[in-house]
């Protein structure tokens, strides 16, 4: 067990001003209300509350957060009193450990509405003094550190827990150093042998390549020292989490990956993190794309550091972060550092965070948000998030999350401009709504008077905001209307079964579905939340999965009137499984495109057109054809393995056109009848497995957009 001495030396090496006093009180009475309690490894339960203030010291945190973590567990396993902590050790603290108590007690891994609950909770005990999160942060790492001694199953409980709430809430709160360590052990339990097999790899790549690290940081000082730039260098080898993240999103085995190894470079000022930048890009090759300036656009948590990736020694990727000593300690504490001491004075960093601030931001758009999945789903999308910086016209920076859209800017800049939205200008060229925003573009929102958001929006908007607003805005605007379009969804995946969708059916749905009343229901099934198959789920469990009769033609698409006809759209062939809308034609029906068709564009500013449609749920028959671009060798018996292939897949061949010969190779386009995507999925994946295919891919022309005559 840590003496007390070794703890308050720890404190007052960063704070000699700390109450030495009361800190060694804390200690003694901890000590003493745990008495008697082990951990599951045998050890003194209280040597668990000493490591995570020994873990809280080292980021330099105040005395009450160290005195909070020596209590934490006190008020709930011991006789202590929330009364009692209160008199000894004051108000402050007795809140502090009240609020990691309450933190302690909620079962983060239950179902997703409780879940969302406690996550509520968690917000509501964050925007009341954040060190709570802290301490708790710090309860779970140390928890971690030790997780070998629990149960098998409570081990990869806790991991999960870990790798889905508390390491990304660490890296939302800028505390990186602590969500890596949380990943990698939370790692170890889940994919023991994954970890293993990376590290395994790093040691062969060492052997083989040598200590690459320490030649790129040689490499490095040595470019430095030649422009007479004062700054250390420091290396390290990616987290092996890290690795195999940037492995499963990127498709690629290890020996592929590239940026493995990342460099830190710290600078004496901020004028000095330039010139280290414009050294390292004149003696390495800089990555396009791989270029983030979080100095001049710093993150909401307070981060402030130049990214950029070069190629190095050998052509490998290494990516660099340079920032001066300031922006290191709050990249290492993140908002935490507004806690933090140095030389016995208090957040005197100004890069440093108020965490009221920071933390009102982040929960602002959660307070009005009444469902649990809707909240849920927002507060993962914010947890998750690495931002990208864009303008408005007048210059005004606008942070959003990687893969944001017109739809989120405009949100972002008020809930009326997104509704308002018609379309949208990225460095003063038009685009669709559905594209993805990057780093310094300038976006301009194109309004409208009378426009409303469109269900459609909630498959481009990514941004937990952005899409809260928009179902909003969509149960209030368009509730009876989807009432109409939900109950005729639920008609027809009722009927499809032998069932009537009656009043008693959907009130049960509504009770499992967690749902205010079988109206509820069918709104959320016309605004396309929820599935006819998942309310069939609700009601007939057993049912609904075993249904295997084809979807009769003309009820393959619902939405429409009794008296309007359906045609898909040449241009993109959309296919029963991939989410469609309608464009009406007077008197000529309704056009159904894919709602990633380019020629979408071109109604944007015409949203009275658009129609909200569904496939059918269930199986459709094989009818609906998809051109496929197949390049094959030419080789003799080649062309007929592939058409039996397609035969043997289900797939009809209704055209064949040669569109390039060459002696080594044929281009063909090739028309299929299919059922569905997932039916085209597996056809292509077949086809992509067979030797004499060079490439395939699905053929999509704009150019065949078909505009009925009189439109």
């Amino acid at each position: 067990m840590i003496p007390a001495d070794d703890l308050v030396e720890l404190v007052s090496a960063y704070n000699p001003k700390s109450n030495q006093a009361l800190i060694r009180a804390a200690y003694n009475y901890g000590r003493d209300m745990h008495d008697g309690q082990f951990r599951r490894s045998g050890e003194a339960y209280f040597t668990h509350p000493i490591e995570v203030a020994m873990i809280l010291a080292g980021q330099h945190l105040d005395d009450a957060t160290i005195i909070t973590a020596l209590l934490h567990d006190t008020i709930e396993d011991t006789n202590a009193s929330y009364e009692e902590v209160a008199t000894m050790f004051g108000e402050e603290v007795a809140a502090l450990v009240d609020g990691v108590t309450k933190l302690t007690n909620l079962q983060l891994s239950s179902t997703e509405t409780k879940q969302a609950e406690n996550f509520r909770k968690l917000f509501m005990a964050m925007s009341k003094d954040l060190r709570v999160i802290l301490v708790k942060l710090a309860d779970r790492l140390h928890n971690m550190r030790t997780i070998r001694a629990m149960h098998s199953d409570k081990q990869v409980q806790k991991a999960r827990e870990t790798m889905d709430i508390y390491a990304p809430l660490a890296g939302r709160m800028g505390m990186q150093w602590m969500r890596d360590e949380l990943e990698d052990l939370a790692f170890k339990v889940l994919n023991a042998e994954g970890r293993a097999s990376i590290i395994r790899r790093f040691i062969t790549l060492q052997k083989e390549a040598g200590d690459v690290i320490e030649r790129i940081t040689t490499d490095m000082k040595k470019e430095l020292r030649k422009h007479e730039i004062d700054a250390v260098v420091a290396g390290r080898a990616k987290k092996p989490y890290s690795i195999w993240r940037k492995m499963q999103t990127k498709d690629q085995g290890f020996s592929r990956l590239s940026d493995i190894y990342g460099f830190r470079i710290i600078t004496q000022n901020e004028e000095d993190c330039y010139r280290v930048l414009g050294a390292i890009h004149q003696r390495w090759r800089a990555v396009p794309g791989r270029f983030k300036d979080y100095i001049s656009q710093p993150k909401s948590n307070g981060y402030r550091s130049i990214h950029t990736t070069v190629s190095g020694r050998n052509g490998r990727r290494v990516e660099v972060q340079i920032r001066t000593q300031q922006m290191h300690d709050v990249a290492e504490s993140g908002v935490a550092a507004h806690w933090s001491y140095k030389d016995g004075v208090r957040g005197e960093n100004p890069f440093a965070v108020d965490p009221v601030k920071w933390i009102s931001g982040l929960s602002e758009q959660f307070d009005a948000e009444e469902d649990h999945e809707d909240f849920l789903e927002a507060v993962k999308l914010e947890m998750y998030s690495d931002q990208v910086f864009c303008f408005t016209p007048k210059g005004e920076v606008v942070k959003l999350p990687r893969g944001a859209t017109p739809i989120d800017f405009a949100y972002a800049i008020h809930t009326r401009i997104g509704h308002a939205c018609v379309g949208a200008k990225i460095d003063h060229q038009r685009v669709p709504l559905w594209t993805r925003i990057k780093n310094g573009q300038s976006v301009e929102v194109i309004t409208a008077e009378g426009q409303t958001p469109q269900a459609t929006w909630l498959d481009i908007a990514i941004t937990g905001k952005a899409r809260t607003a928009i179902r909003r805005a969509l149960r209030e605007m368009d509730r009876e209307r989807f009432v109409r379009l939900g109950a005729e969804l639920a008609r027809s995946a009722f009927e499809h079964v032998g069932k009537k969708s009656t009043d008693k059916a959907l009130d049960v749905a509504a009770k499992h579905l967690r749902l205010k009343d079988k109206g509820e229901v069918l709104a959320r099934l016309g605004s396309a939340e929820i599935t006819a198959s998942e309310v069939l789920q609700a009601v007939y469990p057993d049912l609904a999965p075993a249904q295997t009769d084809e979807v009769a033609t003309e009820r393959a698409v619902i939405g429409l009137s009794p008296d309007q006809s359906v045609q898909r759209a040449p241009c993109c062939q959309p296919l029963p499984g991939e989410r469609i809308v309608g464009i009406t034609y007077r008197g000529k029906g309704v056009v159904v495109h894919a709602i990633d068709c380019d020629v979408l564009s071109d109604y944007e500013d015409q949203p009275e057109r658009w129609m909200d449609l569904h496939w059918h749920a269930g199986q459709h028959r094989p009818i609906y054809t998809v051109q496929i671009w197949i390049t094959i060798g030419n080789d003799a018996g080649v062309l007929g393995r592939i058409c039996t292939l397609i035969g043997e897949h289900g797939a009809n061949i209704s055209d064949l056109e040669f569109v390039d010969r060459k002696p080594d190779y044929y281009r063909l386009l090739v028309s299929v009848d299919l059922r569905d995507a997932k039916h085209l999925h597996r056809l292509m994946m077949a086809l992509e497995a067979e030797t004499d295919v060079a490439e395939i891919e699905r053929c999509r022309n704009p150019e065949k957009a078909r505009v009925p005559s009189d439109a």
